[in-house]
């Protein structure tokens, strides 16, 4: 008698799990100049950053006081047309206003 070979009709699947990673937050800041009225630095957060009037003055003194602050953090695609628009309202208007963005550590 001749052995015979038995071959399972089965087959091992992997299964692999895809890990999704958050993209990387981007904080939008307010830049202090001596020039802009505080008014228009006010309106400029409530019409871009749908800030509130209490909270548009609020971040408006912080930072004019510290020189800079963090208005909000948004991935980076938003958070750079955000402060684009910002400071293209203020550069319509003669202004020296100015934001920037920087990445969250």
């Amino acid at each position: 008698m001749s052995p015979t070979t038995v071959t399972p009709k089965t087959t091992t699947k992997t299964k692999t799990k895809v890990k999704l990673q958050r993209p990387p937050l981007y904080k939008v800041i307010l830049l202090n100049d001596d020039y802009t009225p505080r008014e228009f630095v006010v309106s400029v957060l409530k019409a871009v950053f749908r800030m509130g009037e209490e909270t548009a003055s609020r971040v408006m003194l912080t930072a004019h006081q510290k020189g800079a602050c963090v208005i909000a953090v948004y991935t980076r695609d938003v958070a750079e047309t955000k402060a684009k628009e910002a400071t293209e309202l203020g550069k319509a208007k003669g202004y020296p206003l100015f934001f920037t963005t920087e990445k969250e550590e």
